[in-house]
């Protein structure tokens, strides 16, 4: 039996892993969250790995993700996203444990027009961003065991994210204004828990650094549309631009991944962003 480490496992990820978990009789999960084991704290990390039986994959959706609010809680964000990251790294490495550990595309500063290579050069522009950077650094510095996978623009039918927003402001409002110049790919956490289990049950050791998103390009502006009209919902939507909705964190205008290399590597096909959208509300 394969020992399943998931922290965080209460957010929106752990949830969608909780879901996946159920086809894989052959895999035991431990699922946590900072209540039964708070990443940050280095000596309660090893002692956890120490009183379990062996670990043989942890998968880390435990981070800070309030983008904006990092901005002011600069020190929450870098203990929960750098240095526990370092010590589930530690950890890992005294007890010959695969660290599945997921990142951002908010790494880099949108500045690009083709999609983002892994081995493209990072320059992120938020807090969040450079915390969830240097997270990925301390887990290279750390261990040769390890997947990195970078994503973008999660939701899902748990917790909270954009798409349950805007379903829940269609219930109040006849009309909402989306930012349309920032352009990304919207990604179904269901999916991304898909592929990470299908690494853990294939023991595949193509480690290293990954891009996953779902297929396909949209501004935030596409993706507000499209889940009005999958879903049936009428309200009018005016496109704006990041300068008229300003946030207190920086966002790239363009984050879209190149998912060659996790094609490839590791054997993986990734839906189309509509297709994983119509699916998530028909589950909703």
């Amino acid at each position: 039996m394969t020992n399943v480490l998931v922290t965080g496992s209460n957010g929106q990820l752990g949830s969608c892993i909780k879901d996946v978990a159920r086809k894989y009789d052959n895999l035991n999960f431990i699922y946590t969250d900072y209540l039964e084991l708070d990443i940050c704290d280095l000596n309660q990390v090893q002692a956890f790995f120490k009183s379990n039986a062996q670990i043989d994959y942890c998968i880390n959706c435990a981070a800070y993700t309030a983008v904006d609010k990092a901005e002011t809680e600069v020190d929450k964000a870098f203990e929960i996203n750098a240095i526990g990251a370092k010590n589930l790294a530690v950890a890992c490495n005294s007890h010959n444990t695969v660290l599945i550990h997921i990142s951002t595309d908010f790494v880099f500063d949108g500045l690009k027009t083709q999609p983002y290579n892994e081995t493209d050069e990072t320059n992120p522009i938020s807090v969040y961003g450079d915390t969830k950077l240097k997270g990925e650094i301390e887990i290279k510095q750390v261990l040769k065991k390890y997947f990195i996978i970078r994503t973008s623009w999660l939701y899902s039918e748990h917790g909270n994210n954009f798409m349950k927003t805007m379903l829940r402001l269609a219930e109040t409002r006849n009309e909402i204004s989306v930012v349309n110049d920032q352009i990304g790919t919207p990604t179904y956490a269901g999916d991304l828990a898909e592929v990470i289990l299908k690494i853990v049950n294939s023991n595949d050791k193509n480690f290293g650094l990954y891009h996953y998103s779902n297929q396909g390009v949209a501004s935030w502006y596409d993706f507000a549309k499209a889940i009005f009209n999958l879903s049936k919902r009428t309200i009018k939507i005016k496109p704006i631009s990041s300068d008229a909705y300003q946030t207190p964190a920086k966002r790239p205008v363009y984050s879209v991944l190149n998912k060659t290399k996790i094609k490839s590597d590791l054997d993986i096909t990734i839906p189309y962003w509509r297709d994983s959208l119509r699916k998530t509300l028909s589950n909703l």
